[in-house]
């Protein structure tokens, strides 16, 4: 089946929690959920990410663009004072040269996030609107839709490190369901603290084999390699909570549909096909859903759109490749409510 490759099952895992969250309980009246994929930390990614907020706080982060806001910017934005003040003033001094951080209140500044000006030499800035705490929660996913006792050793680490640090609220681990009396998943040397979910995608069906523990994300954490187990430093309360917006800004930013940004929908064998979930990437020439590294410029059987693809009943500046990407985009948008 096309959904059991690792590829497309990922993005129909995104789409079926996008639909779906929460996995228990309602959201409140105003919260929302933003999915994201292929994000993490400089020692931890993961394939999935949900992200729960207010539409409230939505709203007032919708201020600051659509982009994704980096750590340098971040910084910038949580110090930024009501008035005109000295940047080396107002924000914390960093574990590296200031100059990157006068480079940091120039790209916020060129982006219309903040104000500035000269004195005395001396570059100042103010806030236009005092940046939000938006995340409520943070929950992560690993997928694998089919899980060996190798692949299954390695993920157990992954999540004993997930459960160590506790950055996230939740850690979970998702899976093809296989209809078994008792799914193999549960079997595993999984940790108890992480949550299991076997997915259908024939079904288009999700169900929750074990439910997760709540980490404790207001607390210190600690790093542990989960290839050596060896236990690494204490990462501080403060550093989580940064790093917890870090990773929300990303997937506020980029979403689960940014793929298409790195494929070739210009090519004339790219498609997209509808399944029950949603759209996934197609390839004509493959006959399958392709993966980002395979549809790039390198592929042997690229071909662009020929010109009267962008003439006959499509905008002049772009063929069918361009309305492929604007419909994910508008969807992705759609998630985001606007300032």
């Amino acid at each position: 089946m096309e959904l059991d490759r690792e590829f497309p099952f990922e993005l129909f895992v995104c789409r079926w929690l996008e639909r779906n969250w929460p996995l228990a309980g309602v959201l409140e009246d105003d919260q929302t959920v933003l999915v994201g994929r292929q994000l993490g930390t400089q020692h931890r990614r993961w394939d999935t990410a949900v992200v729960v907020a207010t539409r409230t706080a939505l709203r007032q982060r919708a201020r600051f663009g659509p982009d994704t806001l980096d750590a340098d910017l971040l910084r910038v934005l949580q110090n930024a004072p009501a008035a005109f003040e000295w940047y080396r003033d107002v924000i914390p001094t960093p574990e590296f040269p200031w100059r990157y951080v006068r480079e940091a209140v120039r790209r916020a500044s060129e982006r219309d996030l903040i104000e500035t000006r000269h004195r005395s030499g001396r570059l100042e800035y103010r806030r236009r609107w005092t940046f939000p705490d938006w995340p409520d929660r943070i929950v992560v996913f690993e997928n694998k839709p089919d899980l060996d006792a190798s692949a299954a050793d390695d993920l157990a680490g992954q999540l004993r490190h997930d459960v160590a640090l506790g950055l996230a609220d939740e850690t979970w681990v998702c899976t093809r369901r296989t209809g078994d009396a008792v799914e193999p998943i549960v079997l595993e040397s999984i940790p108890v603290e992480a949550g299991i979910l076997t997915v259908d995608p024939a079904q288009a069906m999700g169900t929750v084999e074990w439910y997760p523990r709540q980490l404790e994300v207001l607390a210190p954490g600690q790093q542990i390699d989960h290839r050596s187990e060896t236990t690494g430093g204490t990462v501080s309360a403060e550093q989580k909570r940064t790093t917890r917006l870090v990773l929300a800004e990303r997937v506020y930013g980029r979403g689960w549909r940014s793929y298409i940004e790195s494929m070739r929908p210009d090519c004339r064998h790219f498609t997209l096909r509808e399944h029950a979930t949603g759209y996934i990437p197609w390839c004509e020439a493959k006959g399958r859903c392709q993966t980002q590294r395979e549809c790039a410029g390198s592929c042997a059987q690229f071909e662009p759109e020929p010109p009267q693809a962008r003439m006959n009943e499509w905008p002049i500046d772009g063929g069918p490749g361009s309305w492929f990407s604007e419909v994910l985009k508008r969807r992705r948008r759609r998630r985001r409510p606007e300032k």
